[in-house]
């Protein structure tokens, strides 16, 4: 399996979880030439930008540490960018999502990030 197929099993259990949780899947893998965000989702009035991290183990730390302060800036203009795209009026939210293992499990969904 490629890091990519890895990474698309992930962004899946990811939008499945989310589901369960009644938010409604609007994109996955939404891309421009410049940016991309994993999956966009809306639960009542409200749209998130999930970012997906995936770790095979622990060994490799938390995928949430991943998120930097750099990482948060190109997550910002990927929502700008789809917010000005789909010319979206209401609240939205930067969120993160840790999956971990051969079975995918959800370890964190932080649903607000600074």
């Amino acid at each position: 399996m490629t890091t990519t197929d890895t990474g698309h099993q992930a962004e899946a259990a990811v939008a499945d979880y989310l589901r369960q949780r009644g938010y409604k899947m609007l994109e996955q893998n939404w891309r421009t030439r410049w940016c991309e965000i994993d999956i966009v989702a809306q639960k009542d009035r409200r749209v998130y930008f999930v970012e997906v991290k995936y770790r095979r183990n622990a060994n490799q730390g938390s995928g949430l540490d991943y998120i930097t302060s750099q990482k948060l800036r190109q997550m910002r203009f990927a929502a700008e960018a789809w917010v000005a795209d789909h010319e979206w009026q209401g609240d939205y939210q930067l969120a993160a999502a840790e999956v971990a293992g051969a079975t995918f499990e959800i370890e964190n969904f932080i649903d607000e990030l600074l």
